[in-house]
């Protein structure tokens, strides 16, 4: 039986325990957010020497664990930093599962999810096809694999898959990994998800100040520790995995990785990744069918516009113009803008950051999490942004805390138009956001925010956007393919709207994993005139005139 007790409820003009509800501002703007929170508060055990890996925390991943239709949400939640043990019960990561009707409650200790170590990052997606999400946990020289059983618990399976070796034992180069986040993806398109590991910088802990900015102590610049490169780890469908890592490529390049966004660039059948890099070169992983090529210069996206390094922190690849291609838009810290690449179709990108206005908008900003949703659902996905800056201090035109921000994409002109002040998300209090990650929490058809910030409870950015713009969700259901259809490309076309298209990932933002239906918005138009689905198997299925406002459960049909 439920116990009322426990219950968070996201219901307006309610207060339950912890939960704080923030009214949505009276505003026509057409996009609009209302804050709620939930007793989560993110534990990154700052010191006075400030280790570097204090700052870094926040993953959080939005996915229905039980299969009753509701989005639920993972929080990663840090540790002791000198001992890297969740030794506190403040430090347990968290798991709210989602009753519907703005109701939430902590189901952590009966799911078997608090975590041991000090963890960064999430990953959700069904490893092994049984139809139940299963998380990995990137975590500080501890990553963890938790397979999802099917009847509301987790059972910690980086042992029994073969991961721990190579993730959780100490690099004989590199030393212990400090893995920031993952994606799930189908590499060699088997119909088994494969699992890609971003992994950072080599790092011990230290009770001594390293580093200080004008006589006072903060974090070290990257530049002051040595990178580490990612891993590659291929599902061999019976539970483990092996690394892959050397055999294609992927070792061959050491970095300082903080997101990870997939996609298929070049329209080849094979999905490709883009990492970002901090204050390094970024790179572009372009999958050959067997092996990874780095081709980040000639594709154009290793170095923004003026040439130099920027904090790549999270990112989002995927198509914001609406012209088939998948494009590539990430954030960094003040005076480096949130940069932005538009695929040009000929497997190359080109820097439109100043054209589309993002880096007069965003020069003063610092972000971590970015993602290209469409919260208007107008047919042109808009870009949010977790606001804060690295450093635990305040600098001269670098606030340390700030809040979050959302840009409108103005559709055909290119052009980004901030609505942070009149969508309410600049009414909160400011603070050092990290993860966020993305669903319809209350089934209206408008995505949801959820957003971390360090040493602050868990924020819930409800989408109360007044517009009557209609949508469509695809909930993909894989035979041939893996199961959730991650890396099907999808394409829909309406009357008002004409062609968009998006594609099937969960590895959204920083650290974070938004795993869900396929999210359209249709603006005017009452129903998808055509709706075409590429499967990762090669198989295309094709719709027409499907009715707007619903989501479409879509199972990939047998190949002819």
């Amino acid at each position: 039986m439920l116990n009322p007790s426990r219950l968070i409820s996201l219901s307006a003009g309610v207060l339950v325990g912890a939960l704080l509800l923030r009214a949505a501002p009276a505003s026509d703007a057409p996009i609009l957010f209302e804050m709620k929170t939930l007793p989560f508060r993110l534990e990154n055990s700052e010191t006075q020497a400030r280790n570097a890996p204090e700052t870094m925390p926040g993953g959080v991943a939005v996915f229905d664990y039980n299969g009753d239709g509701r989005p639920d949400i993972f929080f990663t939640n840090g540790a002791n930093i000198a001992t890297l043990k969740k030794a506190d019960p403040k430090y347990r990561n968290r798991l709210f599962r989602n009753y519907g009707n703005g109701v939430f409650t902590d189901i952590t200790g009966a799911a078997g999810l608090a975590g041991s170590g000090y963890d960064m990052g999430v990953a959700a997606a069904d490893y092994d096809n049984d139809g139940h999400p299963d998380l990995f946990v990137a975590g500080l020289h501890h990553s963890t694999l938790y397979h999802n059983n099917g009847d509301g618990t987790f059972t910690d399976v980086t042992v029994k898959s073969r991961l721990d070796a190579s993730l959780n034992r100490a690099d004989p180069q590199y030393g212990p990994l400090w893995a920031i986040t993952a994606v799930w993806v189908d590499i060699n398109n088997d119909g088994l998800l494969d699992l890609f590991v971003v992994n950072y910088m080599q790092w011990e802990y230290s009770d001594k100040a390293l580093c200080a900015y004008e006589g006072v102590t903060d974090y070290c610049h990257p530049k002051f520790y040595k990178g580490q490169p990612n891993q590659l780890f291929i599902n061999n469908g019976n539970g483990t995995f092996r690394d892959a890592s050397k055999q294609w490529g992927v070792r061959d390049h050491v970095g300082k990785g903080m997101g990870v966004g997939m996609a298929d660039y070049d329209l080849d059948g094979k999905p490709d990744l883009f990492v970002t890099n901090d204050a390094s070169y970024n790179s572009l992983f372009h999958n050959a069918g067997n092996k990874f090529e780095e081709v980040a210069f000639e594709t154009g996206v290793a170095l923004v516009e003026d040439g130099s390094f920027v904090s790549g922190m999270g990112v989002d690849f995927r198509d914001y113009n609406n012209d088939g291609y998948p494009d590539i838009a990430f954030v960094a810290l003040p005076n480096q803008t949130f940069p932005t690449f538009q695929n040009t179709g000929k497997s190359e990108f080109k820097e439109v950051t100043t054209p589309s206005s993002m880096r007069d908008l965003s020069r003063p900003l610092s972000g971590f999490g970015a993602a290209l949703y469409d919260f208007d659902n107008d047919g042109w996905k808009d870009l949010f942004v977790t606001g804060g800056h690295v450093e635990s201090r305040s600098m001269p035109g670098q606030p340390a805390d700030q809040t979050n921000f959302v840009f409108r994409n103005l559709g055909a002109s290119g052009k980004w138009q901030p609505l942070t002040d009149t969508s309410g998300l600049g009414a909160a209090l400011k603070a050092r956001h990290r993860g966020c990650a993305f669903a319809d929490l209350d089934g209206d058809g408008r995505a949801d925010v959820v957003v971390t910030a360090l040493g602050k409870e868990g924020e819930i950015w409800m989408n109360r956007s007044r517009s009557t713009n209609h949508w469509l969700e695809i909930a993909l259901r894989g035979t041939k393919s893996n199961r959730e259809g991650i890396g099907a490309r999808i394409k829909v076309t309406s009357k008002a709207v004409g062609a968009q298209y998006n594609h099937m990932t969960t590895s959204v933002g920083y650290a974070s994993s938004s795993d869900g239906p396929v999210h359209f918005g249709l603006g005017a138009d009452s129903k998808a005139d055509l709706l075409e689905i590429h499967w990762p198997s090669g198989i295309v299925q094709t719709f027409r005139d499907v009715s707007a406002d619903q989501i479409l459960k879509v199972t990939e049909p047998d190949a002819k």
